[in-house]
């Protein structure tokens, strides 16, 4: 039996690249200075992850190409200065999603 998420698996490169990716981030900005990624995975995993933001009304932005970035980064890790201006854009749509629900 062959993991799917490792890069040495049997599954061909194509299929591979068609699994889903989520990446879940967190930002206090009363404890830290930048977000950081809380959470990441591929396939069933990422399914997983989208799942449970979905039933706990955490909003959800798609961005292919930013989430293979992040996902790339080890969990806790800090967003790398390069894509702190994409991740603050998706994070002001979170604020500002926030606000809305609250009225």
């Amino acid at each position: 039996m062959t993991d799917p998420d490792r890069p040495d698996s049997d599954d061909p490169p194509a299929s591979r690249a068609r699994r889903a990716v989520a990446v879940a981030l967190r930002y206090d900005e009363a404890v830290d200075d930048r977000p950081a990624v809380s959470a990441s995975g591929r396939g069933a995993l990422a399914e997983k992850l989208l799942q449970i933001a979905f039933a706990n009304g955490v909003p959800v932005r798609e961005d292919a190409d930013l989430a293979e970035v992040l996902a790339a980064l080890e969990v806790d890790s800090p967003i790398p200065l390069a894509a702190l201006a994409a991740v603050m854009e998706i994070l002001s749509y979170v604020y500002r999603a926030n606000r809305s629900l609250a009225r």
